[in-house]
């Protein structure tokens, strides 16, 4: 494939170039997550230690989350402009940074403080990602690779948990949250070192000032408020359920030793291969239906762990584990597809506001979560995250309705 050919269509599947983009992808999605979702492992054992409630201890993830929502609309406008390999690396870099301060926390606090700043270094970085993929890839692979990045994002998410919880428990929680801060940084020297060159156009310098108009554009858009919904809704479930299941396994009456809990992180493997096989049979057979099939997945599942079973517990944190990803796969790729038909579309702005709603319903949602936890047991969460799920799958049939712009 001529260099010409390649920036005018894309890197093709089965190139090197796309190779090398779908490992420094990789490299990344298991970077941001690692650094992100590391501590949700370790909430029981910070709430022990500090002496706080689960609801409260859930805030270490919740402020990470919560201030990269915020700033990932206007950062990820704006950086673009600044070059997004660049971005993409400096913020990878500083974020790896603070997570080796974390383990110097004295208090609950300063802890809390330290991930709400790890948010908003990453904040321009998911969506930028996400952006790079659509600019780069040829559209009719955009799908899987989409996919290959959301793999990546689950790798990172399940290492995190593990690295964390299983140095945490010979070295406590300061050694587990140093190694994850370790491994961040060899993932961003990866990332750095696989990166291609850039074949898309630079986009022009932005101000914060000239974003309300594109912000309009695609908030007016149907299709796209649906899929931000959808986002919201998703992660709220997904973040609720790995946020409390580990103070459900230590307690009565399952009562498993800690190493043993953390070992049912394992159920992310399962979501690399729902997102990208996801992201395919939406490429092939249409993302509706299997929007609508991965939802309803993720419903089954939560279900399923009502028993104090635990296999029924596992499998049906599995399935909720496949659906959720299969279904973030397919919206998320969606997101970039429709912007791009939108007269003043911006798909990097597209993909900071699915961003947004993603990581405020990890932020918000799983704070209520915990709150439902609290309240009324793993019954009442699995109420809570059947209103979510209800609410995306009706958002999900409406995208049956939404003209293509």
């Amino acid at each position: 494939m001529t260099t010409t050919l390649a920036a005018t269509t894309g890197h093709e599947r089965g190139t090197p170039e796309y190779r090398r983009l779908g490992a420094a992808l990789w490299f990344g999605g298991i970077a941001t997550f690692v650094l992100v979702y590391a501590v949700q492992g370790l909430l029981p054992t910070l709430a022990g230690e500090f002496g706080v409630s689960s609801s409260t201890s859930s805030l270490v993830l919740s402020a990470t989350t919560g201030t990269l929502a915020l700033a990932i609309v206007p950062l990820a406008s704006v950086a673009e402009s600044w070059g997004r390999a660049r971005v993409m690396t400096w913020a990878l870099a500083l974020s790896a940074l603070l997570a080796l301060l974390a383990p110097l926390s004295p208090t609950f606090g300063v802890l809390v403080g330290i991930r709400a700043l790890q948010g908003l270094a990453l904040a321009a970085l998911p969506a930028l990602l996400m952006t790079h993929v659509t600019r780069e890839v040829a559209p009719r692979w955009l799908g899987g690779a989409v996919g290959l990045l959301i793999a990546g994002n689950t790798i990172g998410g399940l290492s995190g948990r593990l690295i964390a919880g299983a140095v945490a428990e010979f070295g406590g929680w300061r050694a587990g949250l140093a190694a994850v801060g370790i491994v961040s940084l060899a993932c961003t020297v990866a990332f750095r070192a696989l990166l291609p060159p850039s074949i898309g156009v630079r986009a022009a310098p932005v101000r914060l000032r000239d974003l309300g108009a594109p912000l309009r554009v695609h908030l007016r858009d149907p299709g796209l408020r649906c899929l931000f919904g959808i986002s919201f809704a998703l992660m709220g479930t997904f973040v609720t359920v790995y946020n409390f299941l580990s103070f459900r396994l230590l307690a009565a009456p399952f009562l498993l030793p800690g190493a043993l809990v953390g070992l049912v992180f394992l159920g992310y493997l399962a979501g690399t291969g729902a997102s990208t096989t996801a992201g395919r049979l939406g490429d092939r057979f249409g993302r509706r239906k299997v929007l609508w099939g991965t939802v309803l997945v993720a419903l089954a599942g939560a279900w399923i762990t009502v028993p104090d079973v635990l296999p029924l517990v596992l499998v049906g944190v599995l399935l909720l584990t496949i659906g959720f990803f299969g279904a973030h796969s397919v919206a998320s790729s969606w997101v970039g597809r429709r912007s791009v038909l939108l007269p003043g579309g911006d798909p990097s702005q597209a993909s900071s506001l699915y961003l947004f709603a993603y990581y405020a319903g990890s932020s918000v949602g799983g704070l209520l979560g915990g709150v439902a936890f609290d309240l009324a047991g793993w019954l009442g969460l699995v109420g809570y995250v059947t209103v979510l799920l209800g609410t995306a799958l009706v958002l999900a049939v409406h995208l049956r309705h939404v003209p293509a712009p």
